[in-house]
């Protein structure tokens, strides 16, 4: 329909659409702020970061799912896991750039360490467990909590 109560309607699609912008904009914003350091790539990192812009592909899809289910342990945990995977894949990125940009002392710097992944997988973990016995939207609220963390340890460790 066309009224202003079908757009109301709407309200957790659309919902699920912004959950999905703001996830590709942070990984987006991530990388961005990161390959402007990089001097050199290869092969490793080419198929690493394709792998993981495969599995972020999917959170349009999935935030759909979670709006349409938002109550439901699968969709919700399929949303955490795509969150996970993403962050394992990182963790490949990151030893791919380092082992191809060896002589990058700034890019060593920014990824001295693995925190901002690791808290992600921490944090939706914890959610996972929390969705599981007790309240499935837990997991997307964790995954959100993990944004706004590694928003925060990028911060704190600059």
């Amino acid at each position: 329909g066309g009224t202003w109560q079908d757009l109301f309607d709407l309200r957790i699609e659309f919902l699920a659409y912004i959950i999905s912008f703001i996830v590709c904009f942070n990984y987006w914003n991530y990388n961005n702020n990161l390959f402007s350091i990089v001097n050199k790539i290869d092969t490793a990192v080419i198929w690493s970061i394709g792998a993981s812009m495969f599995v972020l592909s999917l959170i349009p899809y999935l935030s759909v799912f979670v709006s349409h289910n938002f109550y439901s342990f699968v969709p919700q945990a399929c949303y955490g896991i795509d969150f996970i995977v993403v962050a394992i894949i990182s963790i490949v990125t990151s030893k791919a750039l380092k082992n191809a940009d060896r002589g990058n002392v700034a890019l060593m710097l920014a990824l001295r360490n693995n925190l901002v992944f690791v808290s992600t997988i921490v944090f939706v973990g914890i959610g996972m467990v929390i969705g599981y016995f007790f309240y499935p939207p837990a997991i997307i609220i964790s995954c959100l909590l993990s944004i706004i963390a590694v928003w925060a340890i990028s911060y704190l460790t600059r």
